[in-house]
């Protein structure tokens, strides 16, 4: 079982950046491939970024490329995700995922792949 804690979320100012982290616990960090989703009220949980086990291969939503960075430290078993230039329409609860990967450089796009999920963290930008 793979238990994943999500932090750093509040609230910011549009233009403004925050960090989250996603701390992973029950299996090596390195053997999941790891994903951020969001989901704001009225709509579904959407794909932010995801990441390899590696961290070489990485996918973004068109919506935060440029603004977004998903990066990983395995040795620290945490996955981040910097997010700069903060939009309202960023405002949503934010969930780590994981789903155990046999490939360094298999990333998964969609929710259904992934088996582990964080309780979420909320990020509000007021405008």
């Amino acid at each position: 079982q793979v238990h994943l804690v999500e932090s750093g979320g509040g609230l910011v100012q549009a233009g403004g950046s925050l960090r989250l982290s996603c701390g992973a616990s029950g299996r090596t960090c390195g053997s999941l491939a790891t994903g951020w989703f969001r989901q704001a009220p009225g709509n579904e949980r959407e794909l932010v970024a995801a990441i390899s086990r590696s961290g070489g291969t990485i996918n973004y939503a068109d919506s935060v490329k440029g603004r977004f960075t998903i990066s990983r430290d395995n040795a620290k078993n945490t996955v981040y995700l910097q997010m700069k230039s903060l939009k309202p329409e960023d405002t949503a609860v934010y969930y780590c995922a994981a789903a155990p990967s046999s490939s360094l450089y298999s990333v998964f796009t969609f929710r259904v792949t992934y088996d582990y999920w964080g309780q979420g963290t909320q990020v509000t930008v007021s405008s």
